[in-house]
């Protein structure tokens, strides 16, 4: 049987956008029911029987829960909070409010998603680049954050070769408009003494504190998504990322051939011990088209729907071999923007998939909202 405890981690990853708290450490979970043949049964109590967010919150359970292994179904059943249990659920999110500062400044309505993969070179940083200039060039506002500290490419991927800067005590986003949207860009290649041809030579312990301060030091301000570059493999930063944002999601990004898809799948295996839902695959490189039309699979075929189905997630994307995703890198203008051709219309594709399945934008909600500013007149 699944454990009880497995399913309390993962809706850990559950949260309530008004509050900024997941469902658990809030008391808003009444009931757990776990099956003999996988089947598990989750109750939420609301503030509010209609509460606005109900959709969101049993649509996030059910892909949180439905990602833990043994897993066959999730039904998701709401009740009512009562109000000695309104009450305390309004004391936390008074305490939370008191704290001398939040432990990061990423909004509790931005959807984050850490891109990653099993192995290096399968084009996980131009994915992640391409795919946060086609969110952008959506309207959204879209944060990037670089945390493959001793192999950082995204200042160079999106055109941004300036220092970030400081105000008081926190670092500030570079920023870069695409479209309607904004990218806000933070990484070791943008602090300043640091260069691209110089190594960056850190512990294990060291490179976990250097993404904590991104994440704990940076004032992001308002977002839509928050993109994390992550290093390759399953290694120091993937286990302090898993502690540290809980609310995270995975996109794995791998290349057709099976080994590449056999080392992505350990990647997965990895994300889902920590409690993190992986919400998709991205296959990258999956065949260069000539000229005269012919395709040929220099990786291989296959590997990206293999790996989806092998952990049980979507593929969200094939994106071919073109040049231009090469050159636009080094020139620092996503290939993704260009005017047509397969590539822009593959990472078109994902980004659709991407806003509309993987991780539909949190809607606003005024259930929880509500309730504090009764509670507030109340006390008038």
């Amino acid at each position: 049987m699944v454990p009880e405890e497995a399913v309390l981690g993962a809706l850990r990853g559950v949260l309530d956008p008004e509050l900024g708290d997941n469902v658990v450490d809030l008391g808003m979970v009444h009931r757990i029911e776990v099956g003999p043949a996988g089947d598990v049964g989750v109750t939420i109590s609301l503030t509010t029987a209609g509460c606005p967010l109900r959709a969101q919150l049993m649509h996030d359970v059910k892909r949180r829960v439905g990602s833990l292994p043994g897993v066959t179904a999730v039904a998701v059943h709401f009740g009512e909070m009562t109000a000695e249990q309104k009450r305390s659920l309004m004391a936390r999110a008074r305490w939370k409010a008191r704290e001398s500062a939040p432990a990061t400044d990423i909004p509790g309505s931005a959807r984050i998603a850490a891109v990653a993969s099993g192995k290096g070179g399968v084009g996980k940083s131009s994915v992640t680049a391409n795919l946060a200039a086609q969110l952008a060039q959506r309207g959204l506002t879209v944060g990037v954050l670089d945390a493959d500290i001793g192999g950082f490419s995204i200042p160079r991927m999106l055109g941004l070769d300036a220092q970030v800067q400081a105000e008081g005590r926190k670092m500030i986003p570079l920023e870069k408009a695409v479209g309607r949207g904004l990218l806000k860009v933070v990484s070791m290649g943008s602090i300043q003494g640091a260069a691209e041809d110089q190594a960056v030579m850190l512990r294990g312990f060291m490179l976990n504190r250097a993404v904590q301060h991104f994440l704990e030091d940076v004032r992001w301000g308002q977002m839509d998504y928050l993109l994390i570059d992550m290093p390759p493999g399953t290694g120091d930063i993937q286990m302090g990322l898993a502690r540290m944002l809980p609310r995270t999601e995975v996109l794995l990004v791998t290349t057709p051939a099976l080994a590449a898809q056999k080392v992505a799948a350990r990647a997965a295996d990895m994300a889902r011990k920590g409690y993190l839902r992986v919400a998709g695959v991205v296959e990258n490189m999956a065949g260069f088209t000539c000229d005269h039309g012919a395709t040929y699979p220099l990786f291989g075929s296959g590997g990206g729907q293999r790996l989806a189905d092998e952990i049980g997630v979507p593929l969200l994307g094939s994106i071919p071999i073109d040049p231009a995703v090469a050159a636009g890198g080094d020139e620092g203008e996503p290939a993704s923007l260009g005017g047509r051709g397969p590539v822009v219309a593959a990472f078109a594709a994902l980004a659709e998939r991407f806003v509309t399945d993987a991780l539909p934008r949190f809607e606003p909600a005024t259930c929880t909202a509500r309730l504090a500013e009764l509670e507030s007149l109340a006390r008038k």
